[in-house]
């Protein structure tokens, strides 16, 4: 089973989404099963909602990928563990696990693959977006967003007892950051993962807020991370090259760039984490 989707990942698919679908028409929708619209009772309640309706900008809330169409509805795709987005030409093969097919009036077909069936697609109103995912409501810090001041983002470490990949890993607290990027996050601000974050000082937090966004960015801007525990192709179907750069994360026994000694892995809640000795 493929561990989570994270930020830089969904942020590189709505990028492209956003180029590449953006102001087109939606001629038919198909959709191979019901894995994915869990929402309904069939597949044409879903389907005959986005036949013949326009797309606009791709957006993302938190790690919703969020179209409105040309009647002020929302269209509303929650990526899975291991859901891809793709943009196709009409004669290209259909992938395994293809689970919804868009055809557009001109320029071929977005799909949706999804060999798990973990994602969740719908159209709602227009004002539905938090009645229908409280999680929106309820999301933390956004380290692709709109900045926050180290102070702010402080305040909320401070103020909590918790082990640091817990709280980069609370989605009320960093959203959109799981077991990849935590590790990477904590190696780069010289931090354990078990250490408590109440005790942190504040050069500490400082360095805890520029790792966060400078990993963050840096793999949106490698167009995200593609390994064996998750694979990830882009839109076009290129695989992302973060993982070119990662410093710590599945890199278990391989020399840090800090000391020159093994990388370290340990269980931790039933994955693995890891680490370099010079964290503390």
């Amino acid at each position: 089973m493929s561990i989570e989707t994270e930020l830089p990942e969904v942020e590189t698919i709505r990028y492209a989404l956003d180029r590449e679908i953006s102001g087109r028409k939606l001629k038919t929708v198909e959709a191979a099963s019901m894995a994915t619209l869990g929402r309904y009772r069939n597949r044409k309640q879903f389907t005959s909602r986005l036949e013949g309706r326009k797309l606009g900008p791709v957006r993302r809330t938190g790690l919703l990928l969020v179209s409105e169409l040309d009647d002020g509805q929302l269209l509303v795709i929650k990526l899975g563990p291991g859901a891809q987005m793709r943009r196709n030409a009409a004669r290209d093969a259909v992938e395994p696990g293809t689970e919804i097919t868009g055809t557009f009036t001109v320029g071929g077909h977005v799909r949706l693959v999804d060999p798990e069936g973990g994602s969740q697609v719908c159209v709602i109103g227009g004002d539905e977006l938090v009645a229908e995912f409280p999680e929106v409501a309820a999301g933390g810090m956004d380290p692709a967003g709109e900045m926050i001041p180290w102070t702010s983002f402080g305040s909320q470490v401070l103020a909590r007892q918790m082990h640091l990949k817990d709280l980069l890993c609370d989605p009320s607290i960093v959203v959109g950051v799981g077991d990849v990027y935590s590790d990477e996050i904590l190696f780069h601000a010289g931090l354990r993962h078990d250490r408590m974050s109440d005790s942190l000082s504040h050069q500490e937090v400082r360095r805890l807020h520029g790792a966060l966004i400078q990993v963050i960015n840096d793999a949106i801007k490698y167009r995200g991370t593609d390994i064996e525990e998750r694979p990830f192709r882009d839109v076009y179907g290129e695989p992302g090259v973060y993982g070119d750069h990662l410093a710590v994360y599945a890199r278990a026994g391989a020399l840090s760039d800090r000391n020159r000694t093994p990388i370290q892995r340990i269980k931790y809640k039933g994955g693995w984490t890891y680490y370099c000795e010079t964290q503390v």
